[in-house]
């Protein structure tokens, strides 16, 4: 009797040792579990934290740094819209480039994004003037700078001469020059003043710029941006950045 006594006395002790067993495993599950979701947490905290990042970062750089442009037309042909098409609603294609806001001093060989908003011609002392009587384009265009401020232009017989050599020029479509509206025609050579810069387009015989009167000289306040890259076609990428080292090269 004692015996059995004593076995009903080690039971309950026993099945107290197994449930308390039980109650250790299950905390050791839920540890691992918590912490289990505490990684999840916290990577996914990372995760948000990285993309509101880069959202930031693209946000600064395409507002500040960077910014898309639509260019339509023919005037920097063969450089820009070489191959236009006409599309299903009776417009023609477009190139897409992207242009930087932040650039150091215009320089020849550059292709400029323009507010062409004010039109500088020259009065009879060389001094940059608005004419009375003609309006400006009013409007964006895109052309590449020929002259900077301080240099001598000179643009007939179909040549672009500055500071007395003539530009080997080989991005134009064509030499001739036929396109000029009467800005300069009766007063080259001029010297671009300080402050501003001399543009033209590589299609020159379609093209409105510095030789006609409603585009005249460029400002550089007038300067939206410089053109770094055309990334549209995706298949006609392009760096559009100036490789010449110098403004003009002698003629061979």
């Amino acid at each position: 009797m004692e015996e059995n006594n004593e076995m009903h006395e080690n039971a309950p002790e026993e099945q107290n040792d197994e449930n308390q067993s039980v109650q250790e495993e299950m905390s050791e599950e839920e540890k691992k579990e918590a912490e289990k979701g505490k990684a999840f947490v916290s990577d996914l905290l990372e995760i948000a934290e990285s993309a509101i990042i880069t959202v930031f970062v693209m946000f600064m750089v395409f507002t500040y740094l960077l910014h898309p442009v639509n260019v339509v037309g023919h005037s920097m042909q063969p450089t820009l819209n070489p191959h236009p098409t006409v599309l299903s609603d009776g417009t023609e294609s477009s190139d897409r480039i992207l242009m930087t806001m932040v650039y150091g001093k215009p320089k020849y060989g550059d292709i400029l994004v323009i507010d062409c908003n004010a039109n500088y011609l020259l009065d009879e002392n060389g001094n940059p003037c608005l004419p009375e009587g003609i309006t400006p384009l009013n409007e964006c265009i895109i052309k590449r700078v020929i002259a900077t401020g301080g240099q001598t232009i000179d643009v007939r017989n179909n040549t672009v001469t500055v500071d007395g050599k003539v530009l080997s020029e080989p991005y134009v479509a064509s030499k001739a020059l036929t396109k000029d509206l009467g800005a300069f025609t009766e007063n080259y050579p001029i010297t671009v003043p300080e402050g501003y810069v001399f543009v033209m387009g590589d299609n020159r015989e379609h093209s409105t710029d510095s030789r006609s009167a409603r585009v005249g000289l460029v400002k550089e306040s007038q300067i939206y941006g410089k053109a770094l890259v055309r990334y549209y076609p995706l298949n006609d990428f392009k760096i559009l950045t100036s490789t010449w080292k110098e403004s003009a090269d002698e003629k061979e």
